[in-house]
């Protein structure tokens, strides 16, 4: 049985490391950095949490160690991780690690729970006194690509265990002009030698969950190293820091559904998240002082990022299909894996 239809259909439970108890460890846990992610251009932290006779690996990234970007001049990476978080539960996908912003060691900054198997001593770098301070504003996103010896980005396993499936591929270059059966084409890359090959990704409903929830929050990073599918099936997205921009910045390897009909389940979903973003449920809930996601993301977010998104969320709704590539922005990241 493949790793999707592993999956139940409809809106998926929240499993252990996006549901409520983890992010209340998370939250109220004490926060210890282990060592350093180096290869990434802001500072990224490992640690664990530990609350009740729990402990958790996790991800700190605190926003002392943050390099601002020209075309995100509001708010910080930290609270917009923590926000794409928040939407991904408003949709009822379990698509984010639990995410919560938090103080720890170094300051202010995103606590996110960790993929994959822990890091053992010998894969930690010695844990940072300070991160590195802000430099001037900058345009670059973070590498996916470790350097030798370094910490492996957040989700990287230990030697996997023989009687452990691996994960299908979700991503692949192929030869010829058509995806395949089970693929869907992202467009045509340079493999070097003048010679390029097909982009694709799998046709697969926890990516096309994925694209749309990309499109609600508009991020402008989604690479292959973003995507950490484990072997049960379960399906993980990380570093959405760069996302809620009120201008069309989407840029994404998974445009294989652009244009096409939205499924039931995502229809049904936005309108649950449209609801919950109208302005007169926002100024009542917060009147009440309701902890609702809208409430949380104008706590994370400015209202223009806020109402941004409301009305994306009413435009998918109104096509009734997934967004097309914008022709003011680069539609695909680079380094796109």
């Amino acid at each position: 049985m493949s790793a999707p239809e592993r999956i139940p259909p409809g809106r998926m439970s929240e499993t252990s490391l996006t549901g409520e108890a983890t992010r209340v460890l998370l939250a109220e846990g004490t926060l210890t950095v282990l060592g350093q992610i180096t290869e990434a251009s802001n500072a990224v932290l490992y640690g664990t949490v530990e609350h009740e006779g729990r402990t958790l690996p996790c991800v700190y990234k605190p926003v002392a160690g943050e390099r601002p970007l020209w075309d995100f001049p509001d708010g910080n990476l930290a609270r917009r991780e923590v926000a794409a978080y928040e939407v991904s539960r408003a949709l009822g996908w379990p698509l984010i690690p639990a995410t919560v912003l938090r103080e720890g060691p170094h300051g202010e900054g995103m606590c996110q729970a960790w993929v994959g198997e822990p890091l053992d001593a010998a894969q930690r770098a010695e844990a940072p006194r300070e991160p590195d301070a802000p430099q001037q504003p900058d345009a670059r996103r973070e590498s996916d690509a470790p350097d030798e010896g370094e910490i492996p980005p957040p989700g990287a396993e230990k030697e996997r265990d023989p009687g452990q499936p691996e994960p299908e591929p979700l991503l692949a270059l192929i030869e010829g002009d058509e995806p395949g059966e089970g693929w869907k084409a992202v467009g045509f890359a340079d493999v070097g030698g003048g010679r390029t090959a097909l982009l694709v990704h799998a046709d697969d409903p926890r990516l096309r969950r994925l694209a749309v929830l990309d499109a609600v929050i508009n991020n402008g990073d989604r690479k292959g190293g973003h995507l950490l599918p484990l072997p049960d099936g379960r399906l993980y997205a990380i570093d959405h820091g760069v996302s809620f921009h009120v201008d069309d910045k989407l840029r994404t390897l998974l445009w294989g559904w652009a244009g096409e009909e939205l499924t039931a389940e995502a229809t049904e979903a936005l309108r649950g998240l449209s609801a919950a973003l109208s302005p007169g449920l926002r100024a009542q809930d917060a009147a009440q002082g309701t902890g609702t996601p809208a409430v949380r993301l104008c706590e994370l977010l400015t209202g223009a990022e806020v109402e941004a998104m409301r009305k994306r969320v009413e435009a998918m709704l109104s096509s009734g299909r997934h967004p097309l590539p914008g022709s003011d922005w680069p539609a695909i990241p680079w380094p796109p894996l």
